[in-house]
C-alpha cells in the first residue's frame, strides 16, 4: 500500500453525531451536534440514482480519514453548509491508519 502524499488530507470535515429526541406524538426527531474535527480528503464518484421521481440527484463521494473508530452510517460529515451522510465506512487494509467512508451530498429542502 502507497502512502497518501503530504497534504492529501487538506479539507476540514466536522463529524456530526445524531441526536434522538421524543417529538411529542411518539415518535422521534433526530437532530446533529458537532463532533471532532478531522481531516480529510473528498473524491467524486457520480450521482447515485433517482429515487421515488425525484429530479435531483445528490453526489456520491469517497472521504479518505485517518482511522477514527466508531464511525458509523447514523452519522454524517460536514464541509462548511455542505453534509455528507455516511453510506459506509470501511478500514480498507485492517492496519487501522485510514478509513474510506462512501458518503452521499444531504440536500436540503428549502423552507416554504
Amino acid at each position: 500500500m502507497t502512502r497518501r502524499p503530504l497534504g492529501a488530507r487538506r479539507r476540514r470535515l466536522v463529524l456530526e453525531m445524531p441526536v434522538d429526541e421524543p417529538d411529542g406524538f411518539g415518535g422521534r426527531l433526530r437532530r446533529y451536534v458537532a463532533g471532532p474535527v478531522l481531516w480529510g480528503s473528498l473524491e467524486a464518484l457520480g450521482t447515485a440514482a433517482p429515487r421515488g421521481g425525484r429530479h435531483d440527484r445528490p453526489s456520491l463521494y469517497r472521504a479518505s480519514l485517518r482511522y477514527r473508530p466508531g464511525v458509523n452510517p447514523a452519522m454524517r460529515l460536514a464541509d462548511g453548509t455542505r453534509r455528507f451522510a455516511i453510506r459506509a465506512a470501511d478500514d480498507p487494509d485492517g492496519r487501522r491508519r485510514d478509513l474510506v467512508c462512501e458518503v452521499e451530498e444531504v440536500i436540503e429542502e428549502a423552507a416554504p
